[in-house]
């Protein structure tokens, strides 16, 4: 079929001459692949240095975990569309201070960073040397 065809299809509503042709198609894309490219099971990195963040005592906050909120650190709810399995870590400062938040989602110490950026900068980085010598 060729693009002429395809308009033709489209126009007929031909939908299972398009569902054939849908994998030959550069730009065409299935509901349920973009519902797994959209949806994460595995926290993205927000940065690749902590927030340097205030926080007061008795407040409560939510820690996005996941990495897709717009409010880094604190979780907007992102989750719920980008990636539904992880949630958000809620805690509640006992005194006023400032803290390190992790923003590249892989500490141990969870919300707290603890020094595993370090680690992904450093993975960032022996990827960028080795598709240099590809």
């Amino acid at each position: 079929m060729n693009s002429s065809s395809f308009v033709v299809a489209l126009w007929r509503g031909c939908t299972r001459d398009l569902i054939r042709l849908q994998p030959l198609l550069p730009l065409s894309v299935s509901s349920s692949m973009m519902q797994s490219v959209l949806m994460s099971t595995q926290p993205v990195s927000a940065a690749r240095l902590p927030y340097r963040v205030k926080v007061s005592a008795g407040k409560r906050y939510a820690w996005c975990a996941c990495g897709h909120s717009k409010k880094q650190p604190f979780c907007d709810g992102a989750h719920r569309t980008a990636a539904p399995t992880i949630s958000p870590l809620r805690f509640t400062p006992d005194k006023d201070r400032t803290l390190m938040l992790c923003a590249c989602k892989q500490t141990k110490n969870a919300p707290y960073c603890d020094g595993s950026h370090f680690k992904v900068i450093f993975q960032d980085l022996v990827k960028s040397v080795k598709g240099v010598f590809k």
